[in-house]
């Protein structure tokens, strides 16, 4: 690369840093796609994965996996397993599970209503996204709360203003105020109004999923056939460890796959209650229930676009409680990625915490399994802003603190510019021994672009510091989700759409009635 298109380049880096800057208040990172430059973390040798495999395969064969959706038995007697309709438990030989899963593709994209906001999911790029399924929220101004209506869109526009979150799960709390039975189609229509980002939906019986699949269509200007060799909706389902697939969840993904939408299959394995105590038997369970799994939605759709969900973490031995930000925890993160790309497959990790408050013990838990999700080449890590109480609680101060974290991994992740004009030698000679570097040109044309900016770090010294109040970092978030909120931009939607999408709601609703959909 030459020097002038070095310095071009450079500049419109600094140009795009200041033009996000100045769209808000907040300092932030530009909208860019996150990559790892590092190779991921491999904690199990070549022979230690081979047995991770080898036991995992050992147990869809000898054991098997209750699997509740008659459909999906039907699949897998299909294709040659053998299925026990008495107790649902389907076994199979490996090579059946294994062909299936090597049909799924190693990375795909998912597009949004504006385009600008596609992801990537596969290789090196990262996703970083809202926490999710949270019963309770949180701040520091009205305390703790069950999960509502205004809440949630709140976070929605915390989601969409900030350039690090790329994906949502399928709600960052529950709104339980509203009727269960309709509920999804409420939060599915502010979800597409109130931002233009990645979405995602709930992934409880086919009914919901056909929703989020219509609903997105409509948002997007397309029917539904052309949106299947241009997916948008993703929907993240839980294996019921240990060794059971709920039938509503199969089913609902099976729906998605079908209509070309992307399905994550997460075993949810806490080691010592869920799975074995052990790490070596926590990961062959994780990968035998995601393997039948993913295999599964092959069968319905082959080539479907599936993801390698892992979320093992262990519990307190004490008092049974989950943790999570654990050594062991981190370790999987790390481990499961590992298995994700053995089989070729997309991998989807999480950053959580077990900590009762936005305080130090919230971060460097979050920290230790943001470190293995990353490490381990996640490319999708939920939760990764505003979790708390091991899932109970999002946390508006907790997303801003994540916020900053995420910001802060971003810059660690980007690559160094090494060049003659970087190396600065001229600027040495001049400024001489003893002297310093403040007014040269090469600082002049750097400084404002040259360091990470922080969200909420307060550099002051400490007299300074006290002047101001003496804010700790968790009193500075409740000032900056605010502001936020106070900054967010609504993205604009073409009222047919709207229109539309409200009809849809209409008349779902009165076919749903109050029966379950």
């Amino acid at each position: 690369m030459t020097k002038p298109e070095r310095r071009r380049r450079r500049n419109r880096q600094a140009d795009q840093t200041e033009e996000a800057t100045a769209a808000s208040g907040i300092r932030q990172l530009p909208r860019q796609q996150i990559r790892s430059p590092f190779a991921p973390l491999t904690p199990l040798s070549e022979d230690q994965l081979e047995a991770v495999h080898d036991a995992s395969m050992r147990l869809l064969e000898e054991q098997g996996i209750e699997v509740m959706s008659e459909k999906a038995r039907s699949l897998f007697k299909q294709a040659g397993a053998e299925v026990d309709e008495s107790t649902q438990i389907v076994r199979g030989p490996r090579e059946m599970f294994l062909e299936a899963v090597a049909k799924a593709p190693s990375q795909f994209t998912l597009t949004p209503r504006n385009p600008d906001n596609a992801i990537v999911l596969g290789g090196d790029v990262i996703n970083f996204g809202v926490v999710s399924g949270t019963p309770n929220v949180h701040d520091r101004i009205n305390g703790r709360r069950p999960g509502n209506f205004e809440d949630y869109k709140r976070l929605l526009k915390l989601y969409q203003h900030f350039n690090v979150m790329t994906f949502i799960g399928n709600q960052p709390i529950s709104p339980i105020e509203m009727a269960v039975n309709n509920r999804h189609l409420d939060t599915y229509k502010e979800l597409l109004v109130l931002t233009d980002k990645v979405v995602s939906g709930i992934p409880i019986g086919v009914g919901r999923a056909r929703d989020l699949v219509e609903m997105v269509a409509i948002a997007r200007g397309m029917s539904v056939d052309d949106m299947r060799d241009d997916p948008s909706a993703c929907v993240n389902i839980n294996i019921n460890s240990p060794r059971k697939l709920d039938d509503t969840m199969a089913d609902a993904a099976i729906y998605m796959v079908e209509h070309g939408q992307a399905v994550i299959a997460t075993p949810f394995t806490l080691m010592g209650a869920m799975t074995p105590v052990t790490m070596a038997g926590a990961l062959a369970q994780q990968n035998a229930e995601a393997i039948l799994t993913i295999a599964l939605l092959q069968l319905a759709a082959p080539g479907a676009r599936v993801i390698y969900g892992g979320f093992t973490s262990n519990v307190d031995m004490r008092s049974g409680a989950p943790a999570f930000g654990t050594p062991e925890n981190a370790l999987a993160n790390i481990a499961g990625g590992q298995l994700a790309r053995k089989y070729g497959l997309p991998y989807r990790t999480s950053a959580c915490n077990a900590s009762n408050a936005a305080d130090a013990q919230s971060i460097y838990e979050t920290q230790a399994a943001m470190w293995g999700a990353v490490m381990g080449h996640g490319n999708i890590v939920y939760h990764a802003a505003g979790w708390l109480e091991g899932g109970l609680v999002c946390s508006f101060e907790k997303f801003m603190l994540d916020i900053e974290s995420i910001q802060t991994l971003v810059k660690i992740l980007s690559p160094i510019n090494i060049s003659d004009e970087e190396f600065g030698l001229s600027a040495i000679e001049d400024v001489g021994p003893g002297g310093h570097f403040f007014g040269t040109p090469h600082t002049m044309e750097r400084y404002k672009t040259a360091f990470y900016e922080p969200i909420m770090s307060d550099w002051q010294n400490n007299e300074n510091w006290a002047k101001a109040g003496s804010k700790t970092a968790e009193e500075r978030a409740t000032e900056m989700w605010q502001q936020a909120l106070n900054e967010y931009e609504q993205p604009p939607m073409d009222a047919a759409r709207l229109e539309a999408l409200d009809d849809y709601i209409a008349r779902r609703k009165i076919e749903i009635g109050g029966d379950e959909p």
